[in-house]
């Protein structure tokens, strides 16, 4: 018998990313693989139960020595029924990926959206660890959320809680991918800052964008806004700011409702750092209750692209 262990999963749309780790939460080894989801379900399940198996190997121990596995899945899902209701990125409908998996490894496997996985890695091992009430927020091609409340997952009635993209934040906004219109997403994501410099800049705004990406205005990202307000650009720092105000009011919108006393931010679009989170919560200042934000810190998030796989290995964890 070798070392127990548990696994955590984090499956994406592009990439399968899994951990092996000991009972104290102590990742031992990940490993990744592509999902390539165009090959069918059948071939995802196989390459989950692949890197389960490789990623035990690597942590010198082996698949009899796995006690559970945790997994995090993009879409709304049933996590009493352990069903991906649907996954667009993974064109998966209704998918009952627990009950496959166990059928596979012989194994208790649970399962848990991905943004509430992350929000759990966050809280245990992350910059939400000193919380009790806290909110995850990560912002990169879409917006998404988790909360945590008393120390636990809260997912609600349905398992659809924490959608924070999907607030109203202004009723005559851009369309969102959802259908609604004036989403937080479609107000403050990667691809809509991005595409806000593109606008401004074809309509004849003098930035220094225009020669980071050498005039292929279609190659402008977050990134690039980010970086050009760093170095000084005031349209990228216009651009920066409204997308920080949004988010501010979003999350304004959230310690009124919920009162927690930490809201950590991740995502890529996070790492432009202080440069978006100062105005964030200045904008989320000036709209909070006085009292309320007062209490509160706003954070960026602590574990990168590691959330959500250690958010899956805290699931397992849990199942023990």
């Amino acid at each position: 018998m070798g070392k127990a262990l548990v696994i955590g999963v984090d499956l994406g749309g592009t990439k399968v990313a899994t951990a092996a780790a000991d009972l104290d939460g102590l990742l031992l080894a990940k490993v990744i693989e592509p999902t390539r989801p165009e090959r069918g379900i059948g071939a995802v399940i196989e390459t989950i139960v692949d890197t389960i198996k490789e990623a035990a190997t690597s942590a010198g121990a082996s698949k009899s020595d796995i006690r559970s596995v945790g997994i995090g899945s993009p879409g709304p899902i049933d996590p009493k029924a352990g069903v991906v209701v649907f996954a667009p990125n993974l064109m998966w409908h209704n998918v009952p990926i627990v009950e496959l998996l166990e059928s596979e490894l012989d194994l208790p496997v649970c399962l848990e959206n991905d943004a509430n996985v992350a929000a759990l890695g966050e809280y245990r091992f992350g910059a939400g660890r000193k919380s009790s009430n806290m909110v995850y927020i990560t912002v990169s091609t879409g917006v998404g959320g988790g909360l945590i409340l008393d120390g636990e997952i809260y997912a609600g009635s349905f398992g659809m809680a924490g959608e924070v993209g999907h607030m109203t934040i202004a009723d005559d906004g851009p369309l969102c991918g959802c259908g609604n219109q004036g989403c937080l997403e479609a107000l403050a994501a990667g691809p809509a800052i991005a595409r806000k410099a593109q606008a401004c800049i074809l309509h004849g705004q003098e930035t220094i964008m225009t020669d980071m990406v050498s005039g292929r205005l279609e190659e402008i990202t977050s990134k690039t806004v980010g970086e050009a307000a760093a170095a000084g650009d005031i349209l990228a720092k216009e651009i920066v700011d409204k997308a920080a105000e949004y988010l501010g009011i979003g999350i304004a919108n959230l310690i009124n409702v919920i009162n927690p006393d930490t809201i950590v931010i991740g995502g890529g679009v996070s790492n432009m750092g202080e440069l978006l989170l100062q105005p964030l919560r200045r904008a989320t200042q000036r709209r909070a209750m006085k009292a309320a934000f007062e209490k509160v810190e706003i954070v960026k998030a602590e574990l990168g692209s590691d959330a959500g796989v250690v958010g899956a290995v805290c699931l397992a964890l849990g199942r023990l």
